[in-house]
């Protein structure tokens, strides 16, 4: 098997398997994958032979990173239409995964971030393991948490989901599993043998998964819940900080602090469409991602939070607007509502 295929396919013995293949990228998602993805999805869910679709990654960092970020800026820097064309198939991937007919069994070992958690959070079996680390951190780099992404944050307990959405800070299995972002708990060590079982009895998946699965471990989050809870239902990003500051407490500071490092712009976008999702259809969230980020395109933070964190590297972001009293409620709206040049749904 070789990195020029960047999406290994096989249906054998009625089990669909994707295994994404770019291991030195972490299996980052770009346009070749996510049509690869899409085609094979719509072939199998007519496809009497196949019982079920197992995801995987290749290599030992994780499933999938997220979406190719560079590409991403650079059609931003180059005026192009690929970061159009790249979200709204990705988004159609998305909603695709989240209507599959048939068991959808997504390992979401190592690193699953931002479309890495499109491409297993909205299937109906998610296994999360041992060395799981999940985790939506547009906010850094001047996105919000697309690909569906506030769908799922506001279906989480309590204000969890905020507090994902807005920090960007990646969570463990136990917390994946509390917040509702998945649904078995299997070791690294047994996920070959878990394939190598789907194999041979894809018909059973949910059996197999629950016969591998063990007791899940602890919500990392579980002692700071009630502080997430007071703090993270706050009626605006403003308020959220002074709750946490308010806390008097190191977590509490520190929990500000790391969110005044975000795009202002992403994070009020971010809190207004968790705040909104909850009463949405995963098919109205995703139309409203494709023109919320192409919107948050036309403005300076996405390119310059990716310059920062993976271009350049210097993590000095110069975001503009710079504060959250300059983003107004006016600048949200638009960026939320303006429509994109083509719609996910056509």
């Amino acid at each position: 098997m070789t990195e020029e295929t960047p999406v290994v396919l096989s249906a054998e013995g009625g089990l669909g398997h994707i295994e994404l293949n770019k291991p030195r990228a972490i299996n980052a998602l770009n346009q070749e994958m996510v049509d690869i993805v899409n085609e094979a999805l719509a072939k199998w869910q007519d496809d009497d032979s196949v019982k079920a679709v197992l995801v995987t990654g290749r290599g030992e960092r994780g499933l999938c990173a997220g979406g190719d970020i560079k590409a991403i800026h650079a059609s931003l820097l180059d005026g192009t239409d690929a970061n159009l064309q790249f979200f709204g198939e990705e988004y159609v991937m998305n909603d695709r995964i989240a209507r599959f007919p048939k068991p959808y069994v997504a390992f979401m070992n190592g690193i699953t971030m931002g479309g890495g958690v499109g491409i297993s959070v909205h299937g109906s079996h998610r296994v999360v393991t041992d060395s799981t680390k999940i985790g939506m951190p547009e906010t850094t780099i001047g996105l919000f948490p697309d690909v569906g992404g506030t769908y799922l944050l506001a279906q989480a307990p309590g204000a969890v989901g905020m507090y994902l959405g807005l920090t960007g800070l990646p969570v463990g299995a136990g917390a994946a599993l509390a917040a509702g972002l998945a649904d078995y708990y299997i070791e690294d060590a047994k996920l070959d043998e878990v394939a190598a079982e789907l194999a041979k009895r894809p018909a059973e998946a949910e059996a197999v998964l629950k016969q591998f699965s063990s007791e899940a471990p602890a919500d990392e989050l579980a002692e700071h819940r009630e502080a997430i809870d007071h703090a993270f239902s706050a009626g605006s990003v403003e308020e959220i900080l002074e709750r946490l500051r308010s806390l008097g407490t190191e977590w509490g500071a520190k929990t500000a602090d790391l969110i005044e490092t975000k795009s202002p712009l992403s994070l009020k976008v971010t809190f207004e469409s968790i705040r909104t999702a909850g009463d949405m259809s995963l098919e109205e969230v995703l139309e409203r991602d494709l023109r919320t980020g192409i919107n948050l395109g036309k403005h300076n933070d996405l390119a310059e939070g990716i310059r920062a964190q993976v271009i350049d590297k210097d993590r000095n972001p110069q975001w503009k607007p710079a504060t959250l009293e300059e983003v107004t409620s006016e600048l949200v709206q638009e960026v939320l509502t303006e429509p994109a040049a083509r719609k996910v749904f056509q």
